[in-house]
């Protein structure tokens, strides 16, 4: 039997992010007053990434992916593809 932590390093990449639906089903949990380990456990995801989740919402007021700092790229994975 595979534990949580094993799974969702299968299932998710250390880069890719949460899907919106499932960081808004993490916030519903917590105002259903839910805890972080109970969160964890009934969504299979790491804690950390359950707390992350929730102190971005009480900051920001939302879970959206924020822009990021950085110079953005001048040519798309497709066009690199192309060249190649």
């Amino acid at each position: 039997m595979q534990t949580a932590s094993t799974n969702i390093c299968e299932r998710m990449g250390r880069s890719q992010e949460l899907s919106e639906f499932k960081c808004g089903t993490v916030i519903r949990c917590h105002l259903c007053n839910k805890s972080i380990h109970e969160i964890s456990l009934l969504l299979n995801i790491p804690q950390s990434t359950v707390s992350g989740i929730i102190k971005k919402w009480k900051q920001l007021g939302t879970t959206a992916t924020q822009p990021r700092s950085g110079r953005p790229r001048k040519m798309t994975e497709l066009g690199q593809r192309m060249l190649k």
